[in-house]
């Protein structure tokens, strides 16, 4: 990791950039799949999980034999883990759920507004090294809560044709309808599209690799929504002299494992504490079966010395982490002063990966200084929200000659009559 001695505050928007991805080659390869999956189907989606995976599954679907066939060899200490954190992420976000307000703005003129579930919905898994089955619950749970009738969920098959089991327990037990032995573009484009076997649904979830990033953005373009803006996985931590150089060190590399491409940034305002953290950064990452991804990861990453935690919280709301760690001993009310981030830990033992696992929070979140403008997955990501208003003869007499006025000053006419043709009729009763 780099470290940088108070830089110059003209300095912070370049020290705000990510690693860039030359995305014009991406873009290309996910146009040509997606041609190939809205003429084909399951025939393109087929061949491209051969090309990219090296696999034919004998079938797209999961079948419930496989489900119960993998359910068996879950460890019970393993079950009741992933059953723990769905019940606390079940609390966090069935809290989110709103109670219908009916507002009377006047006499006569009530309005309200009303959740409804996105019907259909597409959650998609990476596989691969990294099997996120946590990220099962994290979408499949908040669907369920919100009433969404369809959940579908594609994964990429490994290369005898299998899915990891703990995703295939996780998803019946977090409600998803259908599960597909389907990754990357080819996955996105089925669920953007709909295909023979996979269903095309109303919005498309969860993280991946720049492919499945790239993808998700072409769904969009193409009319499907998507949850949010993510590409690698990112973490800042706030750091002074009473934080445990053990702990960030663990935070940081926790991040970093993730991928190649991931970042990850400490800022603190003790330059000692910055060089005893970078040892135990090199102590903690030798033993880490994942060293030579979180070794790159590292090298996009920084350490900055500022001069103390308020630049500190004004330099990570600029830079708008995903994750970010307040570790000082003023970590409460520097949490007051956030306004751009993913998610917020406070305090030296809120730890990420509870954040990641098992607090309740959804780890669903946007990256790339996206937090900006861009909140994680909750329930209301799953709903629509439908306003209703009710007009009664006397609340249209009393609003009506307004509405009569903006719409003649727009010089709408058909808005405009659209009121004094009733107006009228209640002169003639």
């Amino acid at each position: 990791m780099k470290t940088i001695l108070n830089p110059d505050i003209t300095e912070w928007q370049s020290l705000f950039a990510r690693p860039a991805l030359d995305v014009q080659d991406l873009n290309t390869l996910v146009q040509q799949v997606f041609t190939e999956v809205l003429q084909s189907g399951d025939k393109a989606v087929t061949k491209y999980t051969q090309l990219f995976d090296g696999v034919t599954p004998d079938s797209l679907a999961v079948s419930q034999q496989e489900i119960d066939a993998a359910t068996a060899t879950i460890s019970d200490e393993l079950k009741a883990a992933i059953q723990l954190a769905k019940g606390n992420i079940e609390k966090f976000h069935s809290a989110q759920i709103d109670e219908k307000q009916i507002i009377e703005t006047t006499t006569g003129v009530t309005c309200w507004r009303e959740s409804r579930a996105i019907e259909k919905v597409g959650i998609y898994i990476p596989g691969g090294s990294a099997p996120l089955f946590s990220t099962v619950l994290m979408l499949a749970v908040p669907a369920t809560i919100a009433g969404c009738k369809e959940i579908i969920l594609c994964t990429p098959p490994d290369k005898q044709g299998n899915i990891n089991p703990a995703i295939l327990y996780t998803a019946q037990l977090a409600g998803v309808s259908k599960i597909y032995k389907v990754g990357g573009i080819q996955a996105i484009g089925a669920m953007a599209f709909g295909t023979e076997s996979i269903t095309k649904v109303d919005k498309i979830f969860g993280p991946g690799n720049q492919y499945v990033t790239a993808a998700k953005q072409a769904a969009f373009v193409a009319g499907v929504a998507i949850d949010l803006p993510a590409g690698p996985s990112e973490l800042l931590v706030i750091a002074d002299a009473t934080a445990n150089p053990a702990f960030v060190a663990a935070d940081l590399l926790s991040q970093a494992e993730h991928g190649a491409d991931s970042q990850v940034v400490l800022l603190t305002t003790d330059a000692d504490f910055a060089n005893t953290t970078i040892a135990e950064i090199n102590e903690q990452l030798v033993v880490l079966p994942r060293f030579v991804i979180a070794q790159k990861a590292l090298v996009n990453s920084k350490i900055i010395v500022l001069k103390d935690t308020l630049d500190c919280i004004a330099f990570s709301n600029g830079y708008a982490p995903e994750h970010l760690i307040i570790a000082t001993g003023d970590a409460d009310t520097l949490a007051e002063k956030v306004t751009n981030a993913g998610s917020v830990f406070i305090g030296k033992y809120s730890c990420e990966s509870a954040g990641d696992y098992a607090s309740g929070t959804n780890h669903t979140l946007p990256t790339n200084g996206y937090a900006r403008s861009y909140s994680g997955v909750s329930l209301d990501s799953f709903v629509k929200k439908i306003t209703f208003q009710k007009i009664s003869a006397q609340g249209l007499q009393d609003i009506g000659p307004a509405i009569e006025t903006m719409a003649a000053a727009e010089q709408l006419q058909a808005h405009k009559n659209a009121v004094t043709i009733r107006l009228k009729s209640l002169q003639d009763v």
